[in-house]
C-alpha cells in the first residue's frame, strides 16, 4: 500500500478527486495526515480504475453487487440467444411453407374456359374488387400471389 496525495490517488485509480474524497468520506479508502496537514490516501498499487484489481477480481466493497449483475448479464443472454434460435427456426418453417404453396394451389378449373366469370365476394372470377382478371394474353394470378400483392 503506497500513500499518496489525493490528485495522486485520483490518477491512479482513474476517477475524479471529488470521487476519492467522496470514497474518503465513505470509509471505502483509507487516508491519514501526514506532518504538514495534507491528506495522504492509502491506495494500493496493483488496484486499477472502478474498484476492480488487475487480476480481474473486485473489491470487497463491489464484489457482491458486481457477481449479481455479471449473473444478470449472462442470463440476459441466454435469453436473446435462445430468442435468436427460435426466430431462425420460424424463419425457416415459414420459408418452408411458401416453398409447398404452389403444390397446395387448387387444380384450375374448366369455368375459367368459359365467358362468364362468376361473381365472388373478392371480385369479378375470384380477382380482387375492382380487378376483372387478366387482359388478354395475361395468365391467371395465383390466389396466394393476389393475397401477398405479388400481382
Amino acid at each position: 500500500m503506497d500513500r499518496v496525495t489525493v490528485e495522486q490517488a485520483a490518477h491512479i485509480l482513474g476517477i475524479k478527486e471529488e470521487s476519492v474524497r467522496k470514497r474518503l468520506s465513505r470509509g471505502t479508502l483509507r487516508s491519514e495526515k501526514d506532518e504538514d496537514g495534507r491528506l495522504l490516501v492509502y491506495v494500493d498499487g496493483a488496484r486499477t480504475v472502478r474498484g476492480g484489481y488487475a487480476d480481474g477480481s473486485a473489491t470487497a466493497e463491489a464484489g457482491g453487487g458486481a457477481a449479481e449483475l455479471r449473473d444478470r448479464v449472462r442470463y440476459l443472454e441466454r435469453q436473446v440467444e435462445e430468442e435468436r434460435e427460435a426466430r431462425r427456426r420460424a424463419d425457416m418453417l415459414l420459408a418452408r411453407l411458401v416453398e409447398r404453396v404452389p403444390e397446395l394451389e387448387a387444380p384450375e378449373s374448366r369455368q375459367e374456359d368459359s365467358e362468364q366469370p362468376t361473381q365472388g365476394a373478392a371480385g369479378v372470377g375470384g380477382y380482387p374488387a375492382g380487378d376483372t382478371g387478366p387482359q388478354e394474353g395475361a395468365e391467371r394470378v395465383s390466389w396466394w400471389r393476389r393475397f401477398f400483392g405479388f400481382y
